[in-house]
């Protein structure tokens, strides 16, 4: 497995990439895969929810309260230079990990959630004016559409949205089409990276520049694709980029938001309060440079440092071989499912599944009823809308049941997954 020797690593320089690595071993980092649900060992197919953590972050949250827990950027003394170190360690990881050109256009959050609507709420209210647009599309997450309803009733704006190309992919012709239409009017364009619900991959770079042409910022959601494979938001120019730290091993409450530099520096603050101030007077401010102005308050330490340990972690391993690693798991899993009868997988089919990540529903069985039944027999799936209602209504499905995997997952919990679900699918009476 991948290991670290000090879980903080406050003084230890960044761990090379191993060499070799065994997809296999990496089941032994994860102290929870050892469970027992119902009698049954765990087959945990959540990822996409959130991700598992390996050992190496409990412990570096459990060393950072037992030997640094101070307050960071405002004390003299050695703990709190300690965990200061820890925090900015973290930025200087997210700043290579996607590529960032500088360590101060990465801003912590408390998830993508947040970041989207720091984003709204910051170069949204200087930016959006009455008549302008915001191009989404059908397939993003409620996180990514929320904030901008709110903004654009607010405002008096428009939201338009890009739909699917046959294969259900997003489809960047009608991008371009919508962008032509709105000529001029176009502030904003907003896209998941990677659908958490069917799978494909965005022509990120390709959008921004057509955006760009068109005078419009960039915003991708990288929850789906920032801990699956490589990320490069110099390469793709996007003016912003969000993701999750939960969902790529670290520990949840915490995210972030890469912005690019200038845009940032127009941007006005989010939150008022201790660290995002230059000076204070009785009467007026003035604020920090980026980050800071965005990251009011005593900020969440311990998890910044647990996220750094995960960054290491998947480093260590290498994205490449992760994204590997994935598509391996994708086409197995999806070619599986394909045997049952019945069954509709949502989302482009073979290579252009971009992650081991599949929502579907089986003729005549309800997605939670299969949840429940899979459960009693270990196996850990999530039914429901996946926070994307619009997305299921343009399907005429009120849920669907998803199985999302990664780096820990073996191709043998894919074939439990198989057994399960026939099993399930006999007990409610449906043919597999």
């Amino acid at each position: 497995g991948v290991r670290r020797g000090r879980a903080l690593g406050v003084a230890a320089a960044t761990e090379e990439r191993v060499e070799e690595f065994d997809f296999a071993e990496v089941r032994r980092d994860f102290p929870i895969l050892g469970e027992v649900v119902n009698g049954e060992p765990l087959v945990y197919l959540d990822s996409a929810a959130t991700s598992q953590k390996p050992a190496a972050v409990l412990s570096a949250l459990d060393l950072y309260y037992r030997a640094s827990n101070a307050n960071v950027h405002r004390g003299a003394h050695a703990l709190s230079a300690r965990a200061t170190e820890a925090y900015e360690r973290t930025r200087d990881l997210l700043k290579t990990f996607v590529n960032a050109e500088r360590r101060e256009e990465i801003i912590y959050t408390r998830g993508a959630s947040e970041a989207i609507n720091l984003v709204a709420a910051t170069w949204g209210e200087a930016n959006i004016e009455a008549g302008d647009v915001i191009i989404l599309s059908v397939l993003e997450h409620h996180s990514n559409l929320v904030p901008w309803q709110l903004l654009a009733k607010k405002k008096g704006a428009e939201l338009a949205f890009v739909g699917l190309t046959e294969d259900e992919q997003y489809d960047v012709a009608q991008l371009e089409a919508l962008l032509a239409e709105h000529s001029g009017r176009v502030k904003l364009v907003g896209l998941a990276h990677v659908s958490n619900t069917l799978g494909c991959e965005a022509p990120v770079k390709e959008a921004a520049a057509l955006a760009h042409a068109a005078g419009a910022k960039v915003l991708v959601d990288g929850c789906q694709s920032v801990p699956h494979q490589p990320v490069d938001v110099q390469d793709m120019d996007c003016d912003f980029l969000v993701a999750s730290g939960h969902k790529m091993l670290g520990p949840t409450g915490i995210g972030f938001l890469y912005g690019k530099y200038e845009v940032l520096e127009e941007m006005p603050p989010y939150q008022g309060g201790g660290e995002m101030i230059d000076e204070v007077f009785l009467d007026h401010s003035t604020f920090a440079p980026p980050p800071a102005r965005f990251e009011a308050g005593t900020p969440a330490i311990a998890p910044v440092v647990g996220l750094g340990t995960a960054i290491e972690y998947l480093q260590r391993i290498g994205m490449d071989r992760v994204q590997a690693h994935e598509r391996e798991l994708a086409e197995y899993l999806e070619s599986e499912l394909a045997k049952i009868k019945g069954i509709r997988i949502y989302g482009p089919r073979g290579a252009d599944r971009a992650t081991a990540l599949v929502a579907f529903n089986i003729e005549g069985a309800h997605a939670s009823d299969l949840a429940f039944f899979l459960d009693q027999e270990g196996v850990a799936c999530r039914a429901g809308h996946h926070c994307t209602q619009p997305l299921h209504r343009l399907f005429d499905a009120k849920g669907s049941l998803r199985a999302s995997m990664y780096i820990y997952n073996t191709k043998e919990e894919v074939d439990a997954l198989i057994a399960a679900l026939k099993s399930s699918l006999e007990m409610l009476g449906v043919e597999a």
